[in-house]
């Protein structure tokens, strides 16, 4: 009897120190991974400013075209798209762009891309004005999902990515990271 609480004695402490990954002191499984994918370099039209609404100042910039490089994507950023910004205050903007993409195969992928833009109110403002602002002022980030029909891209919408944006007067430059 004593062998057979020994052994279920040692069963628990296995599932025990097991169950200690889930505990809050500690990652409950490997932190995960980024694999740089590819990048876009969008040109923009110049921001139209809507005014104050949703608690803070909404503008709408114009995707007018642009490319994708990189080890995984290689294409064009068609005309037509947008992002949407609401700039808070407190250096906060929330942006949403949404545009398509040609790959050099001839496949179309429909991006949506929110995310947003935190740095200080000066920096803000200069960014807001279209002046070029050294990258380092400022954090933007987004999560971007994908939407494609071609069954060679289908692992564009089996990944979770993160994206880092830089806001260039006459464009935006994002590289695309997928999360293994």
């Amino acid at each position: 009897m004593n062998k057979l609480i020994a052994a279920a004695a040692l069963g628990l402490a296995a599932v025990a120190a097991m169950a200690g990954a889930d505990a809050p002191n500690g990652a409950a499984a490997p932190a995960p991974t980024l694999t740089y994918v590819f990048s876009i370099r969008a040109t923009l039209d110049p921001a139209v400013e809507v005014g104050q609404s949703e608690g803070g100042r909404r503008r709408f910039i114009a995707v007018t075209g642009g490319e994708v490089y990189g080890p995984r994507l290689r294409g064009k950023v068609l005309d037509g798209g947008g992002d949407w910004q609401t700039i808070l205050p407190g250096g906060l903007t929330k942006v949403e762009a949404k545009y398509f993409v040609k790959t050099d195969q001839g496949a179309v992928i429909e991006v949506t891309n929110p995310g947003l833009r935190t740095a200080s109110a000066e920096v803000v403002e200069r960014l807001a004005k279209g002046e070029d602002v050294d990258p380092s002022l400022y954090y933007f980030r987004t999560t971007p999902n994908f939407r494609v029909g071609a069954p060679e891209l289908d692992w564009m919408q089996r990944h979770a990515f993160v994206a880092r944006g830089i806001r260039r007067p006459d464009h935006v430059v994002i590289d695309y990271y997928m999360v293994e």
